[in-house]
């Protein structure tokens, strides 16, 4: 089945889903490793991934909105309620509570970065488009560490993120990068708002929606301007032993790895180069490099903190309520370009730059919603 028709045929499918971190090409490279010290952490994760995805299928995810009320301290002020928990290297969710919020530190590491990293993300959100957490009522950040047995993979499953320790030979503890953190959470708010289905190319853009947020809360965290930033999705992730510098580069799509046991990072940075395959729900942690690189070029294009404008056109377009969650990226240039019209008027320099991004990665903004190609210029 090429990208076009298994779009078509599962643009239906906009419930929320499980959303993992590493892309299942990248595991499937491990599995077939001679090593047992490779292969077989990987085949564990590969499978437990297949059975919580079939899990999201069967099971009604409860997305009720948090109440302000609930969630705003006594003086009315907007802060988190996290809760992380330990799942002893079992598969039961959630685990044992270990920190939830206000108390202090505890001498686990993992749990402390995960606590660090929700709030990170909620700080973005809130400090930078006036967000009151994933759902923007002030939904409680639930998270689970320790998950699995050399779990090579974090994942949102629609109520909480779920953190596994890695192998030790190529994944390192995924509570490390916090663009980590905040990509899976942003499947989240994807999941509050536009809700784009999890397939083709309407999944490479919600896969690539949580890149762009998961950079700019690192960015955030760290007050970098667009181009002091790395603008890698999960820097640290690997271990030495690994010929990568992370998982994807939103600045050159293609180059984050090249290793003899992983392969060559896959991913396209414009329209020539789309990748048309049925693995990875159409290719959605492939060709997610093509929005990626448009919104790097947006960003450096447009300079300063890339959270400030070029993260609010994007913010902008994902919360309208204008963008059908089956869009295609000529459907999505084409919402980016309206929100920039919208706040910053026609014939501005925001809207000329998010014009000339997608020009540079090939996708023709489209003026109707777009069809279902992301049409090349």
């Amino acid at each position: 089945m090429d990208a076009h028709s298994a779009h078509t045929a599962h643009s239906h499918c906009v419930a929320p889903v499980f959303c993992t971190i590493i892309p299942p090409h990248l595991l499937d490279h491990l599995s077939r490793s001679d090593n047992p010290a490779l292969y077989e952490p990987a085949r564990r994760t590969l499978e437990q991934d297949a059975l919580q995805r079939t899990r999201r299928r069967i099971t009604t995810v409860r997305t009720t909105a948090g109440t302000a009320s609930a969630a705003a301290g006594e003086d009315g002020e907007k802060k988190p309620r996290r809760t992380i928990s330990d799942a002893g290297h079992s598969e039961k969710l959630p685990g044992e509570k270990v920190r939830s919020e206000g108390q202090k530190p505890v001498e686990d590491a993992s749990v402390n970065r995960a606590y660090a990293g929700l709030g990170a993300t909620f700080e973005l959100y809130l400090a930078a488009f006036g967000r009151y957490s994933i759902d923007g009522a002030g939904m409680p950040l639930d998270a689970t560490v320790h998950y699995g047995r050399d779990y090579g993979n974090a994942f949102w499953d629609g109520e909480r993120m779920v953190f596994g320790d890695g192998d030790g030979e190529v994944f390192r503890d995924f509570t490390l990068p916090v663009d980590v953190i905040g990509h899976e959470l942003t499947h989240g708010v994807t999941q509050h708002t536009a809700n784009l289905a999890y397939f083709g190319q309407p999944g490479a853009l919600n896969e690539s929606v949580s890149d762009v947020f998961g950079s700019l809360i690192k960015q955030y965290g760290l007050g970098q301007t667009a181009d002091a930033a790395d603008w890698l999705i999960g820097d640290g992730l690997f271990t030495e032993a690994v010929e990568g510098a992370a998982l994807r580069s939103m600045k050159a799509p293609g180059t984050a790895y090249d290793d003899d046991v992983l392969g060559k990072d896959p991913q396209p940075a414009t329209m020539k180069d789309y990748v048309h395959t049925g693995s990875d729900n159409g290719g959605v942690h492939i060709n997610s490099g093509i929005p990626n690189h448009a919104f790097y070029r947006l960003a450096t294009e447009l300079g300063g903190h890339a959270w400030e404008r070029a993260g609010r056109i994007w913010y902008d377009t994902l919360t309208s309520g204008g963008l059908s969650p089956d869009a295609d990226f000529a459907a999505f240039a084409g919402a980016t370009v309206a929100a920039a019209n919208e706040r910053y008027g026609a014939g501005s320099e925001e809207e000329e730059a998010v014009t000339k991004a997608w020009s540079q990665v090939g996708v023709t903004p489209a003026e109707d919603g777009g069809g279902q190609d992301g049409t090349a210029a």
